[in-house]
């Protein structure tokens, strides 16, 4: 076992999460708790080229660093990761002791980023530092691209060279597979680390195997506290370390990890949801980055079969680097079905001709404030439209439904519905066709940003602008709390949206609505962040959204 070592990463992959802020205290206390549990390298954050903040977890330099690990443990490890674009390395001061102890460097599979990651840390390793050298998605690699990246590391010598599974994909036959071609080519002296994600839950199981490995070869094991990381997650340090006590040798102390959790945190676990989901297996399963699943699971408008099909289109050079801009192709071309739609947009002229529109989004204002609704229909008798639901507390003279998913919520009562009450539909659901209903073209009501491209209300007012309606009222369109449970009026229509999201989704349809007020005016019938539709104001949203 003392060729085996533990890297905690929590510190910087655990910050995609929380955007590293995990504070200043916590930052502080998980390192020491990390020491105190004799975790062999500890992974302090990121090191980049930035204004620092002590409250994240991303410094700008190794002194930066120092006053977190002012205890430092001498038979502990300190390190920092350096991602491109590489902080100049003048920034960096000769090692002497007093911070961390050496970098992980990152770089994709193209020849100039692999030089210049060779170069940068040939010159730390000059300084004084540890180098560890880890690829990018290292699974992606063929064999021999593979040898031919060894071949330059084996001449420079550097502490570590890494296996990473940056897509979570890889089964124990993959895993043992690459870390024998690895451990045959690789200089003896260079430890291999193993860095994995839990797409698939085979962290736990994959860490097991090479701790099982009869080698000389120094292996280092990647794992953050409660997994916390991006997506699936990771291996868990609490597990493993649980594991090697109790198969190999008493060598950690877990308790203080169980600390790290309860005090530092569970906060984060309950603001935004790592670990197992079916997009993130699909993702892995079809060997592309996780954040294609998150983006398409964000949207929350198309099904897992949909985004499978979706994420099977992404040609293979596409997969290992996430590309928003190409995915979001790839998901409006899969929603568009264009169809002629001037006889139904004119048949809808003549529905609202001359009268008030009153859109309910289904926001929790629809249920805690029924009365101030009610009152504005009876004094208006406004037409009224509701967005992707049919409430029970008011009678809609039309639905209107983009989001497939909220259709099929409906779905067994749709002709019930439209007895009574006009279904209009976007394009892209290809199976709305019942009597009362009118279709228009998706494509034609969706928005430029990515964040909101197809958010249902932003389109039924897109679709009422192209209508020429010059005031329409709103109800329910109360804006993204937080807090989910408070999103909605039914608990049925939660989502499992990243709060990151929620966040910006209230930015830029704050901006969307002022955009569209040039043309139409814009009244909110309930309560609202969106009230004061200034785009360059962003306090007044944010600090009610923290508020709520």
């Amino acid at each position: 076992m003392n060729n085996i070592r533990l890297l905690d990463c929590t510190l910087r992959d655990g910050g995609y999460i929380n955007n590293w802020n995990f504070g200043q205290k916590s930052i502080k206390k998980i390192i020491e708790k990390l020491a105190i549990s004799n975790i062999d390298i500890i992974e302090c954050g990121f090191v980049r080229d930035v204004e620092f903040t002590n409250n994240k977890s991303i410094f700008n330099d190794v002194e930066t660093i120092k006053e977190f690990i002012s205890s430092k443990n001498r038979n502990i490890t300190y390190v920092g990761m350096i991602d491109q674009p590489y902080i100049p390395i003048d920034r960096i001061k000769e090692y002497d002791g007093t911070s961390i102890d050496g970098f992980r460097l990152t770089f994709h599979e193209n020849e100039k980023e692999i030089e210049e990651a060779l170069a940068y840390g040939k010159i730390l390793m000059e300084k004084g530092y540890k180098v560890f050298i880890q690829p990018v998605g290292t699974t992606s690699y063929s064999d021999e691209s593979l040898l031919e990246l060894i071949k330059k590391v084996n001449k420079l010598k550097p502490y570590a060279f890494y296996l990473v599974d940056t897509l979570g994909l890889m089964y124990k036959n993959d895993l043992l597979r690459m870390y024998h071609l690895i451990d045959h080519n690789l200089d003896e002296s260079i430890s291999i680390g193993f860095h994995s994600h839990n797409n698939l839950q085979l962290s736990f199981s994959n860490a097991q195997e090479l701790l099982m490995l009869h080698t000389k070869r120094n292996i280092i094991i990647d794992s953050s506290v409660f997994g916390m990381g991006r997506g699936a997650g990771n291996l868990c340090t609490e597990l493993v370390t649980q594991y090697i006590n109790e198969n190999i040798e008493e060598k950690y102390n877990v308790v203080p990890l169980l600390e790290i959790i309860d005090e530092h945190l569970s906060k984060f676990s309950s603001e935004s949801q790592w670990g197992y989901s079916v997009p993130y297996f699909i993702a892995a399963i079809n060997y592309c980055h996780p954040n294609y699943a998150s983006f398409l699971m964000n949207k929350q408008t198309i099904s897992v079969k949909s985004i499978n099909t979706i994420l099977k289109q992404l040609p293979l050079k596409k997969r290992d680097i996430y590309d928003e801009l190409y995915i979001e192709d790839l998901y409006i071309n899969h929603q568009i079905h264009l169809i002629d739609d001037a006889e139904n947009l004119d048949a809808l002229n003549r529905l609202i001709a001359n009268q008030k529109v009153l859109i309910i989004a289904p926001g929790k204002s629809v249920e805690t404030q029924v009365e101030k609704i009610r009152e504005f229909i009876k004094g208006y008798n406004p037409f009224i439209v509701s967005v992707n639901f049919n409430p029970d507390s008011y009678k809609s003279d039309a639905i209107f439904i983009s989001n497939l998913k909220r259709f099929d919520g409906i779905a067994d009562t749709i002709k019930e519905i439209t007895d009574n009450t006009l279904l209009i539909t976007t394009s892209n659901i290809t199976k709305s066709k019942v009597n009362n209903s009118l279709v228009v073209n998706y494509s034609d009501l969706l928005l430029d940003n990515p964040t909101i491209s197809d958010n249902a209300g932003l389109m039924l007012l897109n679709l009422l602008n192209r209508l020429s309606v010059k005031q329409v009222y709103l109800a329910g369109f109360d804006g993204f709390s937080l807090d989910k449970s408070t999103n909605y009026y039914s608990t049925e229509l939660i989502n499992n949206i990243e709060m990151e999201e929620l966040v910006k989704k209230n930015e830029v349809i704050r901006k969307q609505l002022a955009f569209l007020e040039k043309n139409m005016e814009i009244n909110f019938v309930t309560t609202t962040i969106y009230h004061d539709l200034d785009p360059n104001d962003k306090t007044s949203s944010l600090i009610e959204l923290e508020a709520k």
